[in-house]
């Protein structure tokens, strides 16, 4: 298994689906400040995205827009936020070309998941019309868009998961335009991505930077340097973290001891993991267990 397919393993992604609706006239839509990856589908008609620092953009019909640090946004019927507008509070009655939107949020209960979206833009516009490569990801929404007209039993959890795969195919895009720097990068580079699945597939196993860098084919100092400039941290603090990421599912999913999670996790003595646990995560595992 590769190493994005283990980090997205523990994804526990919940998604909500925040409305489906038709916007005439003039309006505004704001879905930020959840704390939380909030999305847009533009379904039919076009509308304006408005984001700090950046021109007015035109949206279309096929534009998927993503804002994976919940960045401050507002999507609206023109290219200017008049006083008028109200924000999230569409006029009633209003004439004109309608604009059909999907908005939802993506909520990722996992830290395993930071260091993916650390590496995504602040804004992630896909025009899902523009590729053939893309035609999955539109069956995908159809399928979601589907889901909620039929409101038959059981659809809550079968759109939880289609959007746990549209959260894929998003990342999978990003990685096609060619990430220059962050986790999706590294993933991507021959290299560090291959030291990114051994350590994934093994986290256990007693690697060192030595070890790593000869199973790539790489010098220690070069590869110490790519894996930084791309991961933003040393591949020894990366495997350390994600040991950490390990332990806290364990702790808080099981009943194993606390020397039985160290040793799961590479550590053959519990008091140099109890070090680096609280170094990591910030509490001790006892701490962890009782808060779960």
């Amino acid at each position: 298994m590769d190493a994005l397919s283990r980090i997205l393993q523990r994804l526990q992604l919940r998604a909500e689906i925040l409305a489906h609706v038709a916007y005439c006239g003039h309006w505004a839509v704001d879905t930020s400040g959840k704390r939380m990856a909030s999305f847009h589908l533009i379904q039919r008609g076009n509308c304006w995205l408005h984001v700090e620092g950046r021109a007015p953009q035109l949206l279309n019909a096929g534009d998927f827009v993503l804002f994976p640090h919940d960045s401050p946004h507002i999507v609206s019927s023109g290219p200017e936020i008049t006083e008028d507008i109200v924000i999230n509070q569409p006029e009633p009655d209003q004439e004109g070309p309608a604009t059909q939107m999907l908005c939802g949020y993506f909520e990722f209960q996992s830290r395993a998941m930071w260091p993916l979206l650390d590496g995504l833009s602040p804004v992630v516009v896909i025009d899902l019309a523009s590729s053939m490569e893309l035609g999955d990801t539109q069956r995908l929404l159809q399928l979601i868009i589907h889901e909620l007209s039929v409101e038959q039993p059981g659809n809550k959890e079968v759109i939880d998961k289609l959007a746990y795969v549209l959260f894929v195919h998003v990342l999978r895009s990003e990685m096609r335009r060619g990430q220059t720097a962050g986790l999706l990068a590294a993933l991507n580079d021959p290299k560090v991505g291959q030291a990114l699945n051994l350590i994934h597939y093994d986290p256990s196993a007693p690697w060192s930077l030595e070890q790593l860098a000869r199973k790539v084919g790489m010098s220690r100092s070069s590869f110490a340097e790519r894996f930084r400039d791309l991961v933003g941290e040393s591949p020894m603090r990366y495997l350390t973290a994600w040991r950490m990421q390990q332990a806290v599912d364990l702790l808080t999913q099981g009943d194993l001891s606390v020397s039985a999670v160290a040793e799961a996790c590479g550590y053959q003595s519990e008091v140099a993991f109890r070090k680096a646990f609280r170094s990591v995560v910030g509490k001790t595992p006892g701490e962890v267990r009782q808060s779960a």
